[in-house]
């Protein structure tokens, strides 16, 4: 079995903003695994989240469960979700995948990764302080940096810049970026359902950006 997590934020008023791009994925995901009549998110109280169950055929592999969520914790708090739902299921740490946007990465771009730090992303953070532990599958998905240097992260000092990057991923895509943003879409769907059929690594070798 496994968790496929989907970061952002609830709410008419966060849809397709740049920090919503787990939850754009999730949803095509969803579209790419079942019949449009099947495309449901079901509201769980007790998880906090909005949750689908998907059973995944693979040519190579029996079978694979995936319980698909979107924490209605809003990011800050992504991780009491995540926490709720993998303790009740005994989900394995390994079998949590988080799908999550990075600023630290060029609009388009797909880094599949294992562990590591939050990097000042509020949501992986707050999944990390709850689970204990950074070792979890990561679908890092970049969506461009306003400053345009590639290694200033969310926690800056500068307040003018911490303001610049919040308004950034908190405002939606441009029209110039629809293109690259639809592709990213696409590939990011394919390379979830490619590591649930021939593993992670092989994931990465396909899909990550050079």
């Amino acid at each position: 079995m496994k968790l496929i997590v989907g970061l952002g934020n609830p709410g008419e008023k966060y849809q397709f903003t740049r920090h919503n791009l787990g939850f754009i994925i999730a949803d095509q995901f969803l579209k790419d695994n079942e019949s449009s009549e099947k495309t449901i998110w079901e509201n769980s109280d007790k998880f906090k989240s909005e949750l689908a169950e998907i059973k995944i055929q693979s040519k190579y592999k029996k079978e694979e469960k995936v319980i698909l969520i979107k924490p209605k914790t809003f990011m800050n708090n992504s991780g009491l979700a995540v926490s709720l739902i993998s303790q009740f299921l005994n989900i394995s740490i390994s079998d949590i995948w988080v799908i999550h946007d990075d600023i630290d990465l060029p609009l388009g771009s797909i880094r599949i990764r294992l562990g590591g730090s939050s990097a000042g992303h509020r949501g992986l953070e707050s999944i990390i302080n709850n689970l204990k532990t950074e070792k979890f599958w990561r679908f890092r998905l970049g969506i461009g940096n306003p400053n345009k240097i590639s290694n200033i992260k969310y926690q800056i000092s500068n307040k003018s810049k911490i303001k610049d990057v919040e308004d950034f991923v908190l405002g939606k895509f441009g029209h110039d970026e629809v293109g690259k943003l639809k592709e990213l879409i696409k590939r990011a769907s394919k390379a979830i359902n490619f590591g649930l059929e021939k593993g992670l690594e092989s994931a990465m070798n396909k899909f990550n950006t050079k």
